[in-house]
């Protein structure tokens, strides 16, 4: 899987090579800290509103004994086998290359299993788990700040008409400052979680302590006495109860930032014994004042404690919704270098490895959220649009494991068929359970998933068929150097003709030497690919080919989450007829118009949906960081 410079043209197949992961070594303490303000944000403020959804939500239990503990024995085991097991023990162990998250894996599958028959719905599963993604990064920003500032209600009922406009504003501000990167708030957001993860388990064993039989809850038979005794309610209630496992696959899709090794301890050490703590204790407060249930979270706390929980969670919040906007980013700069989404204009804000700005999905996530505060109101409407896209993601990393245990690491089947089983029967149930929720919002997330997958593919296949058509009218280029260089005059000077083909003449060069009928001293074919590794090392970044005549090809090899910077990758480049000076090189790039055919390949309407993202794509100069005042464009038409 590779994408190159044109969308239009065949790019050849990826080379093997090496690349490693940009994870920071040191003191693991350190980086587990850092790991609760990065990867816990989403799963670490369910406590707002899980528990309390569950009672008095869409399809409310009622409040007692059976019941409680019936649904912090389901939250329990479903964060033990759910994160524990499957996420945290199982697939964090498939990275690529330290990276991990759908893309990533299904990466991986293809450089270490080939094509198989069963590549292309995979392939079709992992596109349509990212285009639910980013339907849960619209959808986490607004439920968790709107979760946390509802606190204002609760303590001072004559605010509750600021919570809307409080988190518009919040929010506006959160996305305003994307631009100017995160680095520097991101080493304040690790040391804020461990205070929100402290502050919650205090409360909670404060509460349980009050009440110490609650403790029995986490056996598992009170779960299955509650699916025996009341089989509809309980699982209409998985709808709910699924939002204490919300955020899990964020922490195989963040695990790059920090490895393996810290997310676990963070998880094992903190994360969870903190939740259980505060699931128990506000259960515990829920047995013996049902009155509570407005918000069971704040009502834990103490009167003299209740503004300054308030401002703690709302810290959380705050974290929670600004590390999914940075997943967004991260997943879409993947989806770009692979080739499921046009090139996007993409600004580092630091030196930092991926510490990056992409402006479009930063305002149209902003749009998002804003619609959906305004729209739901409150955060209680807005978990029945919730469950749906995390539960449907974490169904699709189900077969994607499944490919991983049978195909890449071979397990023996008694060992991995009941795994699988468990796994899909919970993660089914609880996709299930929030489908019954479509009619209060759950179409919002499938709305939006069935968009972005329908973008995605149409990319991806309008692609593929203009690589068909421009590969049948290639030239050889052996042929075309031999003719070129006695039938055109050279120029002083070197020229770079982008070219996403590792065959044939780049049709840029073509019209140069129809319309123009010189060559320069120095052509050089340069081709970009970008390899199934998050990073190249330096030794394998280029490859050169001399063709005689002054012509040469030049292959540069990116991994999926390095910035494609060639004037920097050509400073490096040795035994291509001399070294790079940029500024005496001109780079010629082709650019196509596209136009409707009758030939069979896409409906008309993909195929203008197409054309519309091919001319909204980002510059390939900008993207490529060449300079502008060398950068020449030659167009032409073609159809598909």
């Amino acid at each position: 899987m590779s994408e190159a410079v044109n969308p239009e043209e065949q790019a050849p197949p990826p080379a093997q090579a090496s690349g490693h992961g940009h994870h920071p070594g040191g003191n693991i303490v350190k980086m587990a800290v850092g790991a609760m303000g990065v990867v816990f944000g989403d799963i670490g403020t369910s406590p707002l509103y899980a528990l309390r959804d569950t009672f008095a939500g869409h399809h409310p239990l009622p409040l007692d004994q059976l019941h409680v503990f019936g649904i912090i024995s389901l939250m329990f085991w479903s964060m033990m086998i759910i994160v524990t097991l499957k996420y945290v023990t199982i697939i964090m162990r498939a990275d690529n290359k330290g990276e991990g998250g759908s893309l990533a894996l299904i990466a991986l599958i293809n450089k270490n299993v080939g094509e198989r028959s069963w590549s292309t719905g995979i392939v079709l599963l992992a596109v349509f788990a990212t285009a639910l993604f980013y339907g849960d990064s619209m959808i986490t920003p607004a439920i968790s700040v709107m979760g946390a500032m509802e606190g204002l209600a609760v303590y001072a009922p004559t605010l509750g008409g600021l919570v809307v406009p409080l988190v518009l504003v919040i929010l506006v501000f959160l996305f305003f400052i994307q631009s100017r990167g995160t680095a520097r708030v991101a080493t304040f957001f690790g040391p804020m979680m461990t205070i929100y993860f402290g502050t919650i388990s205090v409360l909670g064993i404060v509460s349980i302590a009050a009440s110490p039989g609650v403790i029995l809850a986490l056996s598992p038979h009170y779960a299955a006495a509650m699916f025996i005794a009341d089989p509809m309610r309980g699982f209409l209630a998985m709808g709910a109860a699924v939002l204490a496992v919300t955020g899990a696959e964020a922490l195989y899709a963040d695990m790059g930032h920090f490895g393996r090794p810290p997310i676990r301890v963070s998880w094992l050490a903190f994360v969870l014994p903190a939740l259980v703590m505060n699931y128990l204790g506000q259960a515990a407060l829920l047995l013996r004042q049902p009155e509570a249930l407005e918000s069971p979270f704040y009502f834990l706390a103490p009167e003299w404690f209740q503004w300054p929980l308030l401002i703690i969670a709302s810290m959380a919040a705050i974290i929670a919704a600004q590390a999914v906007i940075t997943g967004a980013f991260s997943v879409t700069q993947q989806a770009i270098q692979l080739g499921f989404i046009p090139r996007m204009t993409i600004k580092h804000t630091s030196m930092a490895a991926g510490q990056i700005y992409i402006p479009v999905i930063n305002w149209a996530l902003m749009t998002a959220v804003l619609l959906l505060v305004v729209v739901f109101q409150h955060s209680s409407n807005l978990t029945a649009a919730y469950g749906i896209a995390v539960t449907g993601a974490m169904l699709i990393d189900n077969f994607l494991l499944a490919v991983v245990l049978f195909a890449m690491w071979k397990w023996k089947w008694w060992l991995s068929v009941p795994l699988l089983v468990i796994f899909f029967i919970l993660d089914f149930a609880y996709l299930a359970a929030n489908l019954t929720k479509i009619p209060q919002g759950g179409w919002v997330p499938l709305l939006i998933g069935l968009t972005i997958f329908t973008m995605l593919t149409t990319w991806s296949r309008g692609r593929k068929l203009m690589r068909q058509n421009m590969a049948e009218s290639t030239i050889p280029l052996e042929v075309f150097t031999k003719s070129a260089h006695n039938s055109a005059a050279r120029v002083a000077g070197t020229a770079v003709f982008m070219s996403a083909s590792g065959h044939g003449v780049p049709s840029a060069l073509l019209h140069n030497i129809k319309h123009n009928k010189v060559l320069h001293e120095r052509v050089v074919i340069l081709t970009v690919v970008i390899e199934d590794v998050p990073y190249m090392d330096d030794g394998d970044r280029f490859a050169v080919e001399d063709l005689g005549q002054g012509f040469y090809r030049l292959a540069l090899r990116f991994g999926f989450l390095e910035e494609t910077d060639i004037p920097t990758a050509l400073d490096k480049v040795r035994d291509c007829g001399g070294p790079f000076e940029i500024m005496k090189t001109s780079f010629f790039l082709s650019r196509q118009t596209l136009l409707s055919a009758d030939k069979p390949g896409m409906a008309i309407w993909r195929e203008k949906l197409f054309a519309w993202m091919l001319r909204n794509a980002a510059s390939p100069m900008e993207f490529f960081r060449l300079p502008t005042n060398r950068v020449v464009e030659l167009g032409s038409q073609l159809e598909i």
